[in-house]
């Protein structure tokens, strides 16, 4: 994993005087083009590092060697923490690397530093189809800066159909999913999402947010996104699909996919979300070889509909020349 790389090159700068690429691509084994570009990262995440080039160069912390992060700035100290410690992506080992560094930074800078570490989450599962690239919103270092220090947000937001208002929001965290972010925020409604794209002001308050004791992140954006994905696809169809087509299924619905226990027959129960009846079924049509829809049965009339069709545009024994 990227984080667990970062933060070892980090600990590396702090045991050495300097590291080329060549060398931390041996110590991490990776190629020296991956390891050049975790150097790259830290250094435009904020982290104080720098490339000696030349005969005998290489990437040095700023100030030399140092057994602790006593250097640090507050905001760089938060920008490490930001690249290498997303909620939702560390590793145990990456999680205990932190906490070491945390006991290795300045006590101003400590409760900043734990904040960012648990103020974003990374979900690479996407909603809707088409390409699109994942691009920085304008407003979301102010919003992640909120998030970090504690503090109220008046905030201007442009919704879907473009209608705009202006709301106080204490923010709770930052979200990537896919190529979006969002905003996860607890408002005189109850808890809110907002697409950061969409928001057209960020004015810090200055007043202290309230956040819920115990606020888990992660846990929170798994329940937005369940609740946003059965919103957005609201049939279920049950059905029982052999043990070789489960790989087609997993590559064909993603997360629309929920696999249960096998029969007596072998095959495996499971269940598939969608938007309708009519979309599902042509989206099942082309895996019939591998599963068998158990219902509802809407959606098993439809698969017919579409097999009697295909027979009579495609089978060379049926007739299936338009009346005039």
């Amino acid at each position: 994993m990227r984080a667990d790389r970062l933060m070892a090159i980090l600990l590396l700068l702090q045991q050495r005087e300097q590291l080329t690429a060549a060398e931390a691509a041996r110590e991490l084994e990776v190629s020296e083009r991956t390891a050049r570009r975790d150097f790259e990262a830290l250094a435009v995440a904020g982290v104080p590092v720098y490339s000696m080039q030349g005969r005998g160069g290489g990437w040095r912390l700023v100030g030399g060697a140092r057994t602790d992060l006593s250097g640090l700035t507050a905001s760089e100290a938060r920008a490490l923490f930001l690249v290498a410690g997303p909620a939702s992506a560390a590793t145990p080992a990456v999680k205990a690397a932190l906490r070491k560094l945390v006991r290795a930074l300045p006590e101003p800078f400590r409760a900043q530093a734990e904040a960012a570490a648990a103020s974003l989450v990374m979900d690479p599962q996407r909603w809707g189809s088409g390409r699109v690239e994942r691009r920085t919103p304008r407003f979301l270092d102010a919003l992640q800066d909120a998030v970090i220090r504690g503090v109220q947000v008046r905030l201007g937001y442009v919704d879907s159909t473009g209608a705009e208002t202006r709301r106080t929001v204490h923010p709770l965290g930052i979200v990537a999913k896919g190529p979006w972010w969002y905003l996860v925020a607890q408002t005189e409604a109850g808890r809110r999402t907002f697409r950061i794209d969409r928001v057209s002001a960020a004015d810090p308050t200055g007043e202290p947010a309230d956040r819920p004791e115990g606020f888990d992140l992660a846990g929170s954006w798994r329940e937005i996104a369940d609740e946003v994905d059965r919103r957005r696809t609201p049939l279920e169809i049950r059905a029982l699909c052999t043990p070789d087509g489960l790989d087609k299924l997993q590559m064909g619905f993603g997360d629309r996919l929920e696999v249960g226990g096998s029969t007596t027959d072998g095959r495996v129960q499971v269940v598939i979300r969608g938007y309708d009846e009519h979309t599902l079924a042509g989206e099942l049509a082309g895996l019939v070889e591998w599963i068998e829809v158990t219902g509802p049965p809407g959606v098993r009339e439809r698969l017919a509909s579409i097999g009697s069709t295909l027979v009579e545009r495609y089978d060379p024994h049926c007739d299936g020349s338009a009346p005039m």
